[in-house]
């Protein structure tokens, strides 16, 4: 289940479901591809996605942050950002690829992490 954290008149940010720290941003007008995007939109989409990045990799200290735009089934801009961890149940494959093993991750806590982006975010 997914929920909006933060939103302004070009994208919304929100939460996917997972064990892992997964975010995503959603452009609000329908455009499939990037290149169609006006340079505002992805303007914001950069600083959106750098945000998050940097927030992530210095709350976490993940391995890896996994940016990803595929619009497959959803043929809408948007990227999924995912913190990753060697010991995640997926790694090294894709969070939507094969499961490698049955874990835990004992992560901080997401709620004061979303808190900590949002304060970030207002800047924009």
């Amino acid at each position: 289940m997914s929920s909006t954290i933060w939103q302004n008149d070009l994208v919304i940010i929100e939460i996917e479901d997972s064990q892992n720290p997964w975010l995503k941003i959603f452009l609000k007008r329908t455009v499939k591809e990037f290149s169609n995007c006006t340079l505002e939109e992805k303007n914001i989409i950069w600083q959106c996605l750098d945000i998050i990045e940097k927030n992530m990799l210095d709350y976490y200290k993940c391995d890896k942050i996994n940016i990803a735009s595929f619009g497959n089934i959803l043929p809408q801009v948007h990227f999924h950002i995912t913190a990753r961890f060697k010991e995640d149940e997926f790694f090294p494959n894709p969070m939507w690829g094969e499961k490698l093993r049955q874990t835990k991750l004992n992560l901080p806590n997401f709620d004061k992490f979303v808190q900590k982006l949002k304060k970030n975010l207002v800047s924009l």
